[in-house]
């Protein structure tokens, strides 16, 4: 008997089309790199689905994914839907590669808003703005893309780029064939916080609500297995170009004084306009402009109220401090504080089964103050336990460490790094 795979309906929501989505949707195609095994076993699901459904049993079509025997699935604790639209509305009509265009600056700005507003994780859930409450649904509503999309789905609006190339508003993404709703992960990345690259500014959904931290790259955890991608729907990179100096100042008139006026606006300098931005220049425009810079820390020549390169990119990828309120001062720059030497090493006797002690309670501390406290369920205390030892294993992981190097037990190098 033969068999031909028929593509399932995107519209219907019977128990046959969503298992043979899922299925087709966790399983590479041959031409994209994926295994002429791995092809065969998405026929045999969408068969078993079909089956399925002409038995009447729909029993798995809500199901999880099993994980492959021997696999090592280990999850982010931050599962998601599937793709669906606003308010959790059916999806009408393919979803795929269907990208509306924004900016940067406006998807960090959908970003912040979940930010500000603390928005508590839930897959099941959906926000008043309609989006699916979980890590792909943030992404989805940052992008602006109309509909809850899943880590899966999210590579089909965007192109792969480089590392170096990142910029704010790209994504990272972790897929888990092992796990594929629950070892899932994506983070919107907010620009790098260090010239060495090794740390960026990662706004994420996650338990127990969005958040905007600096985030080693490419994450805490499983961080070989993230890629980065570039939203298709991307005004062009060339509208945000620097114009140059000619551009802004006494006497210039042009659509980038204009688009200065709007940005400047956004991030809080509307008080300075009395009928809104235009192509001339005017005070207006230099005293929001002046008090952006201000708003950065920035002093002398670098606060002219003139638009350097600086200043334009800040704007235009939607980097720094908003304008403060007005009869707010601008924050004033800090000091960069010294260093602060790693306490001693106690010791790698003072830690494994059975060890008890001060050492025991600060590391846990540490590792909760860096991020690496997903494993306590009462929070670190001075007896050494597996939920200790997972912890210092996912961070030994996040610095790109296998075998003994990643066992969990902190050595003389971890103990500097973590606290260093």
């Amino acid at each position: 008997m033969e068999f031909t795979e028929i593509a399932p309906d995107e519209s219907c929501v019977c128990g046959g089309c969503t298992a043979r989505r899922r299925a087709r949707l966790h399983a590479a195609r041959t031409a994209d790199g994926g295994h002429p095994a791995a092809r065969g076993a998405r026929r045999a699901a969408v068969l078993l689905a079909a089956v399925g459904t002409m038995l009447g049993g729909t029993a798995g079509a809500g199901a999880a994914p099993a994980a492959r025997p021997g696999g090592s699935s280990q999850t982010t604790d931050t599962p998601q839907g599937e793709v669906g639209g606003l308010f959790g509305g059916r999806v009408l009509g393919p979803h795929l590669r269907s990208a509306a265009t924004t900016t940067r600056a406006d998807i960090l700005a959908r970003a912040q808003r979940w930010v500000d507003q603390q928005v508590p994780y839930s897959m099941g859930s959906y926000w008043t703005d309609g989006y699916r409450q979980d890590c792909s649904g943030f992404v989805s509503m940052a992008w602006g893309l109309g509909s809850s999309q899943t880590t899966w789905t999210l590579p089909d609006f965007a192109d792969r780029i480089a590392a170096d190339d990142l910029q704010p508003g790209d994504i990272l993404v972790r897929n888990d064939p092992d796990d594929p709703q629950g070892g899932s992960h994506t983070v919107l990345f907010g620009g790098w916080t260090d010239s060495s690259r090794s740390h960026y500014l990662a706004y994420e959904q996650t338990r127990p609500a969005t958040r905007k931290r600096t985030t080693p790259y490419a994450y805490w955890s499983h961080s070989d297995s993230y890629l980065p991608y570039r939203y298709r729907g991307l005004s062009g990179s060339a509208d945000n170009a620097y114009p140059g100096d000619a551009s802004f100042g006494p006497g210039a008139r042009n659509d980038y004084v204009r688009r200065l006026g709007e940005l400047l606006v956004r991030r809080g300098g509307g008080r300075f306009y009395a009928e809104g931005p235009d192509p001339a220049w005017g005070e207006a425009d230099r005293r929001a402009t002046q008090a952006f810079q201000l708003a950065q820390g920035w002093q002398g020549a670098e606060a002219d109220g003139l638009p350097g390169r600086a200043t334009w990119d800040y704007l235009v990828n939607g980097k720094g401090r908003d304008i403060p309120p007005d009869g707010t001062a601008a924050p004033a720059p800090q000091p960069v504080p010294a260093p602060v030497p790693p306490p001693p090493y106690p010791g790698a006797g003072a830690f494994g089964p059975g060890r008890s002690g001060p050492a025991v309670q600060q590391l846990g501390e540490q590792l909760v103050k860096k991020g690496y406290g997903r494993h306590y369920t009462t929070g670190p205390g001075p007896t050494w336990t597996e939920s200790d030892r997972l912890n210092v294993a996912d961070f030994q992981h996040a610095q790109g460490w296998q075998g003994a190097e990643a066992d969990g037990y902190p050595g003389p190098a971890t103990w500097k790094l973590l606290f260093g």
